[in-house]
């Protein structure tokens, strides 16, 4: 498996997680039309959130990442948030 993880922070990144909130049920819908889906979780911290998608090879961490950077251009918002830091690589553990 491999797993990916898009941290966002800083300016408009909680307004951002409002957003997301409001839209998981699409979110959700969207991560899970992935190939090789395994899971996604989406999460708030301090100054704004996290996401985690977990697939079955890197194809499918890579078209979640794509997906989200086009999600994210159309229904963003306006909020001047900076690209998240994005780690990825071969999942060691999955519970």
């Amino acid at each position: 498996m491999y797993s990916t993880t898009r941290t966002y922070s800083g300016k408009g990144s909680k307004e951002f997680f409002d957003i997301l909130e409001t839209r998981k049920s699409e979110i959700r819908d969207l991560m899970k039309a992935v190939r090789g889906f395994v899971s996604y979780t989406l999460f708030r911290s301090a100054d704004g959130g996290c996401s985690i998608t977990v697939c079955q090879d890197k194809l499918g961490v890579d078209e979640s990442s794509k997906l989200a950077k086009e999600w994210t251009a159309k229904n963003g918002g306006n909020y001047g948030m900076s690209a998240p830091i994005v780690s990825e690589g071969l999942v060691i553990l999955h519970a």
